[in-house]
């Protein structure tokens, strides 16, 4: 069950705190003994590496690092592989470009167990006096390198708008992709505004990006960027707002599709739930960046489940009136559920059965195929 809003901050402890006594619990028992602790699975241990490029993070100390920062620090050049036992990790990381074809693995079959979440937002003052962090730097993990996987780890934000009434910069990023060949299984994005930001690294660099089995969550565009993304059987859900009395509460996408890249963002046999009132919510509204007005946002949404929170009248909305929504890349094909209704046909673009072979897995992602493997 998913708690409301307000309480997100003591979920995501609570959460994480039971992952940890389950990883102090672990392991096979001994005849006449106590249990040994097993924080990292199946995965190993310092003491029994899997490979030489594999380093073991654990908040407790039982491993070669306590923070994901300072074993992505450690881990220089490519390839590293690091197990994360299960805990909350607060802190802020972020992955530089030469730290290639890195996997994070989450040690706990529950992604709930392994959280990463700090409460930076976009209006919050840098310690060092030299303003406030802005959207980009308010992401708790970003990850610039190309070929990064993550499997079954929570990355959250947990900054809270109740907390903070006087911002006007609420934009809380939970991660900030710009990687070529991203990959994210089973994992949860946790926070409100701007939670997953699948982006790039500048304009002309189309990084591909996949999202299998993945839950987001939250309110204003909460799923947005650049990247060329598949999100393939994830469920995106939208919650309740206590600082606005009346609809619309937000918007689910917010692509800033680049002109000249021929694929944007593909949504296939997902579900959209929502803890707020039916119709509350928009399916998305285009992002055109002050800093690339060519940009052509670009968003396909097939053989997905959209629930009532979806209004289904007119799903689309303008950011700004200059770029509307209509001259912009969106388009469904197949979908169900009451959000999914097509009352006003010119509100709802839909392709066709010919059209819809151009939108797939295989046609956005190309030579790179992250569905093939399995962990």
């Amino acid at each position: 069950m998913h708690r409301p809003a307000l309480s997100r901050r003591g979920f995501l402890l609570t959460t994480a705190a039971t992952g940890a006594a389950v990883g102090h619990a672990a392991g096979p028992a001994v005849a006449g003994g106590p249990r040994r602790p097993r924080p990292f699975g199946r995965y190993g241990s310092p003491a029994d590496r899997r490979t030489p490029k594999t380093l073991y993070v654990d908040p407790h100390g039982r491993g070669d690092f306590t923070s994901v920062q300072a074993a992505v620090t450690a881990a220089e050049g490519p390839g590293w592989t690091l197990v994360l036992a299960p805990g909350t990790y607060r802190e802020t990381v972020s992955v530089a470009a030469d730290r290639t074809d890195a996997t994070w693995i989450g040690a706990s079959h529950d992604p709930s167990d392994v959280v990463i979440v700090y409460d930076n937002a976009a209006g919050t003052p840098k310690p060092d006096g030299s303003g406030n962090y802005g959207t980009s730097g308010s992401a708790t993990t970003t990850v610039r390198a190309d070929g990064f996987t993550a499997h079954r780890i929570t990355f959250a934000n947990d900054w809270l708008r109740a907390d903070h009434p006087d911002f006007s910069g609420t934009q809380a990023v939970a991660i900030k992709v710009q990687g070529d060949r991203s990959a994210f299984h089973h994992c949860r994005f946790l926070g409100h505004q701007d939670t997953l930001y699948a982006d790039t690294r500048d304009r002309g660099h189309f990084a591909r990006q996949y999202f299998a089995h993945c839950y987001v969550e939250g309110d204003v565009d909460f799923v947005f960027g650049r990247a060329t993304a598949v999100y393939e059987d994830c469920h995106f859900r939208t919650l309740v707002r206590t600082d606005l009395s009346g609809a619309p509460y937000g918007f689910v996408f917010a692509p800033s599709t680049a002109g000249p890249n021929p694929r944007g963002y593909l949504v296939t046999r997902g579900r959209v739930t929502s803890e707020a009132p039916d119709g509350y919510y928009k399916l998305a509204r285009p992002w055109v960046p002050s800093s690339d007005t060519t940009a052509r946002p670009m968003l396909t949404v097939r053989e997905t489940r959209l629930g009532a929170g979806i209004d289904a009248v007119a799903p689309y909305a303008n950011m700004r009136d200059a770029h509307p929504w209509q001259e912009q890349r969106f388009a469904e094909y197949r979908n169900t559920g009451p959000g999914a209704a097509v009352t006003v046909p010119e509100n709802r673009p839909q392709l066709t059965r010919a059209e819809a072979t151009a939108h797939t897995r295989e046609a956005y992602l190309g030579d790179w195929r992250p569905y093939e493997r399995r962990r």
